[in-house]
């Protein structure tokens, strides 16, 4: 998949942009808090039908606007189906969101039609941060080929939630009944869930030794490994075990919203092994590995390629590697941000590819 061109209306910093991109690497400079980020992000939205920074839509719009509209057109693989997708909301109005001028039912419809993997150094915190932020990557690239899944997840959490209200009612014993409907409801969904999780990562590790070896040789050994409530018996069963303690405590202790995904690296966890420059190296290739998976399972689509400054605190040599790997050909359209020329010069004189170079300042591109 190709953007083709895009079109924004005070979104964020942007007031309007017009832009016509290269097929292959898009590079943009400027100074932090330009709007470098804020363009990928709109990419992103017209992706996952949301920013990846929030979720209220009404924080997007330019201050002291009341509107913002995106719009995105695509090309696929073949080079000749085409697509459009747009975005828009007014203040105090739900949100329009079109594929070819027609609303979707459901926006979950929409994952995965523009497939994207995005590189940034918020994915710091798939290292330093809770179980939460591991899982979610799991869910970002399931849900780009599996469009079940992500409804699967909705039902999940949906009955999560109305099972927690109930264990922290006080002064009334919860009625047992609707806490087995829900508990229930939790057992079926998290079962799939945790199928298709189970299956991803073992899928999903042999790609990603292949190119953590591509980007760092043989200087580390790393692994991942899946854990889950569901791999000590049926579901249902080990939700019910522990009911009890649900009560006291208020919340469900047990359930696929507490899967983990361990990071490993020379058999010990990256959080208390790994040098920050190691750590980085890891959410880097664990990210391409995303997109190597993804270009091969997602109905055959290229996905999108976002690289949010991602180059500093890496040393020449994994700079070096991972330029050339995705210089490939195959990575296809690639966006990039960078406060250094120089790292970008780097990338583009490892490509014969055709490039655009955008300078950002103030929301406004040249």
């Amino acid at each position: 998949m190709t953007l083709k061109s895009i079109s924004i209306v005070n979104y964020k910093n942007i007031s309007e942009a017009k832009l016509d991109f290269s097929p292959k690497f898009n590079c943009f400079i400027g100074n932090n808090g330009e709007g470098k980020t804020n363009l990928l992000d709109v990419v992103y939205y017209l992706s996952f039908c949301h920013s990846m920074f929030t979720n209220i839509d009404s924080q997007l719009m330019k201050h002291d606007t009341d509107f913002f509209m995106i719009q995105g057109e695509y090309v696929h693989d073949d080079g000749e189906t085409t697509e459009e997708v747009y975005a828009g909301m007014k203040r105090g109005v739900k949100k329009q969101f079109k594929r070819n001028k027609k609303n979707y039912k459901r926006l979950s419809e929409h994952i995965g039609i523009v497939p994207l993997i995005i590189v940034s150094p918020d994915d710091s915190m798939l290292i330093s941060g809770g179980s939460e932020e591991r899982r979610r990557l799991l869910d970002i690239v399931i849900s780009q080929y599996d469009n079940n899944y992500i409804n699967s997840l909705n039902r999940y959490n949906k009955a999560l939630q109305q099972r927690n209200a109930l264990l922290k009612m006080e002064d009334v014993e919860p009625d047992p009944t609707l806490l087995s409907l829900w508990e229930e409801e939790m057992a079926r969904e998290g079962e799939y869930i945790y199928e298709q999780r189970s299956k991803f990562i073992e899928q999903f590790i042999p790609v990603f030794n292949e190119v953590y070896r591509k980007i760092s040789g043989d200087e580390e050994s790393v692994s991942l490994r899946y854990v889950s409530h569901c791999q000590r018996g049926p579901l249902l069963d080990v939700i019910r075990r522990d009911r009890m303690k649900d009560l006291a405590v208020g919340y469900s202790l047990h359930g696929i919203h507490r899967d983990e995904l361990e990071m490993m690296i020379g058999g010990y966890p990256m959080k208390r092994e790994g040098s920050q420059g190691q750590n980085k190296t890891y959410v880097i290739e664990l990210k391409l590995a995303q997109f190597d998976f993804l270009r091969k399972t997602s109905n055959a689509t290229t996905p999108l390629l976002l690289l949010d400054d991602i180059f500093d605190k890496l040393d020449a040599h994994r700079v070096k590697n991972i330029v050339e790997l995705v210089s490939g050909n195959s990575y296809g359209q690639i966006f990039i941000t960078d406060t250094n020329r120089d790292h970008l010069d780097q990338i583009l004189s490892h490509s014969q590819s055709e490039y655009k170079i955008f300078h950002v300042e103030d929301g406004r591109f040249f």
